[in-house]
């Protein structure tokens, strides 16, 4: 009794927040219109970066790009690379060379390549060619690498000290180097005189511990072994497996090239998911600033595929035409066996997809998978099979109808359960993107299942 009142309450508490938030950015709006850029620039800089991004953001595109040309060199980077790509894109697009080359800059290498990523290849040029030659040198080491390898995303800035200093020569070498170090970092990396990677130091272990201790002493074993060239994938794997706020990346020879951060990491396993979670829906893009063109171009190839999928389940249908065309009523209830069926696949599907993105399909574990669902699908198939022939026994006055249809409804059960393992599965072992294509097998085996067990015991049963 007592909850209703206090979930009442917080709502009128956030709604003065609401109100305020919503004045806030027509405020900003009509700054843009007034080519307020002071006002504008004072009052985002008075903003968390990633709260002003937020703002901007709400903003139409065309009048997102007036406020990134209003403003120019005064937006803030810090903002800048807090934007979603399709923002910070736009943003680059319209800010001029010498500004972006400020903002890189300032930036740590890692959200440098992202930058640069956004760039066509005669402006990434021309903007590299107004660094320092060291500057432009390391900048391009990352585009080197793979576009979803580690090396893309790992930033070059760490903290590395030889195995023979003592706590106190590194803690006196960070003092006095500071510019030259990461702006957060959560260990110093132990190396031996070749780079080579010998272990790491936690700072609370580093502080902790009197000055003339040395390093090697106290240094713990890297328990992940990223490499540069690794799938960002498998590094975000390795994170949530060791619970890391930070790795080493080393080369094929183990020397020390750079560090992992846990908030490029919880971008990487974000865009994953969604990934996989559009690919489930056969969309490949859902950006904000997407055209009618995009969603067309984005959607289109799978609806074909689908077509396709679907004729050939009309093909099953048209193998029993004169059945149907004795028995009406099977037209009627065809549509229920293949719904369910197809739902029933689908979160067989969803379960498998999900279970092989965080690697917990490897070994036995998916002799296991496919035991459970079959198993499941049987249990669920004698469910349903049992209900939906009670409702069309009662409904057409039919034994044999509801025979048939419950017969068809379990079979179609406990293959929907073995394919929506089997299916992913397979494509993993064959190298295809399980979450890609996936869904069309699935749907499609399952409907091919329902209508032929359905129409073909109909055949037999009822004729």
């Amino acid at each position: 009794m007592s909850e209703q009142p206090q979930t009442q309450t917080s709502e009128q508490e956030d709604e003065p927040v609401r109100e305020r938030h919503l004045a806030l950015e027509q405020d900003v709006r009509e700054a843009v219109w007034d080519e307020d850029a002071r006002w504008l620039s004072r009052t985002l800089n008075r903003l968390h970066p990633a709260d002003a991004a937020d703002l901007l953001e709400q903003l139409s595109t065309e009048d997102f790009s007036e406020a990134v040309k209003l403003l120019g060199g005064q937006l803030p980077t810090e903002i800048i690379i807090e934007l979603r790509d399709e923002y910070r894109e736009e943003a680059v697009f319209v800010l001029p060379d010498e500004a972006v080359a400020a903002v890189l800059e300032e930036l740590d290498s890692d959200d440098v390549t992202t930058i640069l990523e956004d760039l066509d290849e005669d402006r990434r040029e021309r903007i590299l060619d107004e660094l320092t030659p060291a500057d432009r040198a390391t900048f391009e080491q990352g585009l080197a690498y793979e576009e979803d390898s580690v090396g893309r995303l790992m930033q070059r800035e760490y903290f590395a000290a030889p195995e023979f200093w003592t706590v106190g020569h590194a803690i006196d070498h960070a003092r006095d180097n500071a510019e030259a170090l990461p702006t957060e970092f959560y260990e110093v990396y132990v190396i031996d005189p070749t780079h080579r990677l010998k272990g790491q130091v936690p700072l609370g272990t580093l502080l902790r511990t009197p000055r003339d201790v040395k390093l090697a002493d106290i240094m713990e074993e890297v328990q992940s072994g990223i490499t540069a060239e690794m799938d960002q994938e498998d590094a975000a794997y390795q994170f949530q497996k060791y619970s890391l706020a930070s790795a080493p990346v080393v080369d094929k020879a183990g020397r020390l090239t750079g560090m992992l951060t846990v908030d490029d990491v919880v971008d990487v396993i974000q865009e994953e998911n969604t990934e996989d979670l559009l690919a489930l829906s056969g969309v490949n893009s859902a950006e904000g600033t997407d055209t009618v063109l995009d969603s067309v171009k984005a959607r289109a190839p799978w609806l074909a595929v689908n077509l396709f999928t679907a004729f050939i389940a009309s093909g099953i249908i048209s193998l029993f035409e004169g059945t149907i065309d004795q028995i009406v009523q099977l037209a009627i209830l065809m549509p229920v066996v293949a719904a369910l069926g197809g739902n029933a696949g689908s979160q067989g599907l969803a379960v498998a997809v999900r279970a092989i993105a965080e690697r917990e399909m490897d070994g036995d574990a998916s002799r296991r998978a496919i035991v459970r669902e079959t198993l499941t699908g049987i249990a669920n198939g004698v469910l349903f099979a049992i209900g939906v022939a009670l409702i069309a026994g009662f409904w057409f006055q039919s034994a044999a109808l509801a025979l048939t249809i419950g017969v068809a409804m379990f079979a179609t059960f406990v293959w929907a359960g073995f394919s929506g393992v089997i299916v992913p599965l397979s494509l993993r072992k064959v190298g295809a993107d399980p979450a890609v294509a996936s869904s069309v097998f699935v749907l499609t085996l399952t409907d091919i299942m329902a209508f032929f067990s359905f129409l073909g015991l109909a055949t037999l049963i009822l004729l």
